[in-house]
């Protein structure tokens, strides 16, 4: 897969619309009740960053940024910030948000992730593309330094120093970036329609890298 290592306008996403998708096949049999399936193991963001332009700088922008991907061609970073961290948005991130593993004193690499749960139900997202220099270790709630430690910013892998001893529980803390790619090759504007308050559509569709 193609991928640039850059985030789109931040300020655009800032205004933008979307969230998480997934897939429900539902049959309803004779008797009316009904049978309820997904093909999908993992939801799919979806965003329009149409809504998220404010000036015709802003859009000069996105379409600098569009032509730079090739439309469709490469996937980059987005910023949602409903969603970007290991906690709620408006909380600060610290070492202990997310469970990520459990010592065996052979293991050294654990995946970043985040659950999302209640009390009937969880979900476990990978994190693959964390934000730099924002990535926060602990073992059994002693917090790593950030020379123990090292993070992939492709895959959201973090290695530490030594192999994390049997039974030690491994958390995180961190700021994440979702990688996505536009949904379209063709960008439609009218600068008299936009100028009116009518915003082009620009979807954005998350890429499944794992």
């Amino acid at each position: 897969m193609g991928f640039h290592d850059v985030r789109f306008p931040a300020p655009v996403s800032f205004g933008s619309s979307g969230g998480p998708e997934r897939r429900t096949d539902i049959v309803t049999l004779g008797s009316g009740r009904e049978e309820r399936n997904t093909p999908w193991a993992m939801s799919r963001r979806r965003y329009d960053a149409g809504v998220g332009l404010r000036s015709l700088d802003d859009l000069h922008s996105v379409i600098a940024f569009f032509e730079a991907r090739r439309g469709r061609l490469y996937a980059f970073r987005w910023k949602d910030y409903l969603d970007f961290k290991s906690c709620p948005p408006l909380q600060a991130t610290t070492a202990l948000d997310q469970a990520i593993g459990e010592g065996d004193g052979v293991t050294a690499s654990f995946q970043l992730v985040k659950t999302y749960w209640d009390a009937a139900g969880s979900y476990e997202r990978t994190i693959t593309r964390p934000v730099a220099g924002t990535v926060k270790l602990a073992i059994n709630s002693v917090v790593l330094g950030p020379g123990d430690f090292t993070v992939n910013g492709e895959t959201g892998l973090v290695t530490i120093a030594d192999a994390v001893a049997d039974g030690a529980f491994v958390t995180a803390g961190f700021e994440f970036d979702v990688p996505v790619r536009f949904d379209t090759d063709r960008l439609s504007v009218s600068l008299s329609a936009f100028r009116a308050g009518d915003v082009p559509d620009i979807p954005v569709v998350e890429v499944l890298e794992r």
